[in-house]
């Protein structure tokens, strides 16, 4: 890589896992350039990107300032960059709650993430409408903010009193729900419904790094 920048992330314009790495990029204030892999033209797939993630798939980062280490996965991308660059302990935990930064993690990755993008892929990009699809992925999507507005209503952010990765891992699915997942749904009001969820994400936008960065990803989503 002849970019000159500390970590090459490889990602996808409209994916949502790879902003999320992105976000802790710019909070931590790491140089990085970004490579959007075309999926349509199967770069994803490619040799020339499978030796680096052999689950084809998006993000991987190069870290050029540690001996070109690869390491793909957003979730453990993100324990990584706290793990290596987080020296004020910015995003990070300390003691037992550092068990409680990986409990958050594993649950979006294992619940809001895939739940979130099944109901996506059967509402928008499947070959045929399957209502009863469409509708346990929306109900689940429901049941995931159940499950953090129970957590939200009695604290400010999930663990160590303080906005971490675990917070910044939800935020890109979180936007896939309130905009289009459950938007108009029947009898679903994210506002109304989950108060404390939806405050919790509207003050983890307005983070600068997570302004520049999604200021970034419409730009363009905009050429597209």
């Amino acid at each position: 890589m002849s970019h000159g920048k500390q970590i090459t992330l490889y990602t996808h314009v409209g994916g949502p896992n790879g902003w999320k790495v992105a976000f802790v990029l710019e909070e931590l204030g790491l140089t990085y350039e970004s490579i959007y892999l075309d999926f349509a033209k199967g770069e994803h797939k490619a040799p020339e990107y499978t030796k680096y993630n052999p689950n084809g798939r998006i993000p991987t980062i190069i870290d050029h300032q540690n001996n070109d280490f690869v390491i793909w996965e957003s979730n453990a991308i993100l324990l990584y960059l706290i793990e290596k660059y987080d020296k004020d302990n910015k995003l990070g935990v300390s003691g037992d709650d550092k068990y409680k930064l990986l409990q958050w993690l594993f649950f979006q990755a294992s619940g809001q993430g895939p739940y979130f993008g099944q109901a996506f892929w059967f509402k928008n990009l499947h070959a045929e409408k399957l209502p009863s699809a469409i509708e346990r992925y929306e109900k689940e999507t429901q049941r995931v903010f159940s499950v953090l507005e129970s957590v939200l209503s009695k604290q400010e952010w999930l663990v160590g009193n303080k906005p971490t990765i675990a917070d910044i891992s939800f935020i890109t699915w979180n936007r896939s729900a309130f905009n289009g997942i459950l938007k108009g749904l029947p009898g679903v009001d994210v506002e109304k419904d989950y108060p404390s969820v939806y405050k919790w994400h509207k003050k983890l936008e307005e983070r600068p790094a997570v302004q520049k960065v999604l200021a970034e990803q419409a730009k363009l989503l905009n050429k597209h």
